[in-house]
């Protein structure tokens, strides 16, 4: 695939980071796979993925935060809001090969996430969960984790990779869920069923 065109790059005016999580464990996400960031906001996820050379789209019911990436050779912006009844904006047989949520919990979007991974796609989710109304915003049970509900998720359908709960105190305190997990649960040779293991990026 050619280089990422100048214009692609990380937008200076883009105020967060890629999160740390989502960073650690792009390198699973097949190269050259597609990769939605839903609920992209500024598209720090969709700028990660783009210079890591994977074509993304970008899912939002307001795409201003990515306006500068409009236009952009690889980059597909799609304007929806998912809450109000909408139904899914991509054919029914669209896989990706990543799909990247952060801050973001519509609990009725999740088992189509999973049905949306093309084998071997890698799930990467972080967002907030409960306790953390004693840190602020959000604090509606509507926006926050269970404990071990992205696990729930997994169970039977995804190969977990890696998961943690718990609080944290940067970029600010708060309370977090994380999941990197894959659609294979393929047997691995002498792993008594069980599928076959992935190598951990380092942190």
């Amino acid at each position: 695939m050619p280089s990422l065109p100048p214009h692609a790059a990380p937008s200076p005016a883009s105020p967060s980071p890629a999160a740390p999580w989502v960073t650690r464990f792009a390198p699973l996400v097949a190269a050259g796979g597609d990769v939605l960031d839903l609920a992209c906001g500024s598209g720090r996820h969709l700028r990660l993925f783009r210079a890591r050379n994977h074509p993304v789209v970008g899912l939002d019911r307001d795409l201003g935060g990515v306006a500068d990436l409009r236009g952009t050779e690889g980059v597909e912006l799609v304007e929806a809001d998912l809450e109000n009844g909408n139904p899914w904006p991509f054919a029914a047989e669209r896989r990706f090969a990543g799909i990247v949520v952060t801050n973001y919990l519509h609990r009725p979007l999740l088992p189509r996430l999973v049905e949306a991974l093309a084998p071997g796609g890698v799930l990467l989710y972080e967002t907030f969960a409960i306790g953390n109304a004693r840190f602020g915003r959000p604090s509606s049970p509507a926006f926050l984790l269970r404990s071990g509900e992205l696990l729930e998720l997994a169970r039977g359908r995804l190969q977990v990779v890696a998961f943690e709960q718990g609080g944290v105190s940067a970029p600010r305190a708060a309370v977090v869920q994380r999941l990197c997990a894959v659609n294979d649960l393929a047997p691995g040779a002498g792993l008594d069923g069980d599928p076959e293991p992935r190598t951990l990026p380092l942190p």
